[in-house]
């Protein structure tokens, strides 16, 4: 008993601290960025597509405000190729990151294995269920 009451204030102060961080982790996620990419390959053109959007994010990886990337692939047309991405600063990604040196040598490269432009949207989260 004396044990307990000894490593009960430590343990409430744990609880306290892990109950702190999972809120602010939450909160900040909420307010970051989506954005989803668009690509539509060159028929025949998807695996070199996918390998050099795989060296792209590679590097986007390593720029500030990077939160995270997931590549789909259309199960039904595997030229249809889409960014899931999560930024924490919209204005860091419109400008800073698309003036990269490894964006614009993936832009220059693009029209090898792209059939056009992505299409980009921008997401801000409203509200989450």
């Amino acid at each position: 008993m004396k044990a307990l009451k000894k490593t009960l204030p430590f343990i409430v102060l744990l609880a306290i601290l892990l109950c702190l961080s999972w809120q602010s982790e939450s909160t900040l996620t909420s307010k970051n960025t989506i954005v989803l990419v668009k690509y539509k390959t060159q028929p025949d053109k998807s695996v070199e597509a996918i390998n050099n959007l795989t060296i792209l994010i590679e590097e986007v990886k390593k720029e500030p405000h990077f939160v995270s990337i997931k590549l789909h692939v259309d199960p039904k047309d595997p030229t249809n190729i889409l960014l899931y991405e999560e930024w924490l600063d919209a204005s860091y990604y419109e400008y800073a990151h698309m003036k990269t040196p490894h964006i614009q040598q993936f832009i220059a490269n693009a029209k090898n294995f792209l059939a056009g432009p992505p299409e980009i949207s921008l997401w801000q989260l409203e509200k989450e269920f």
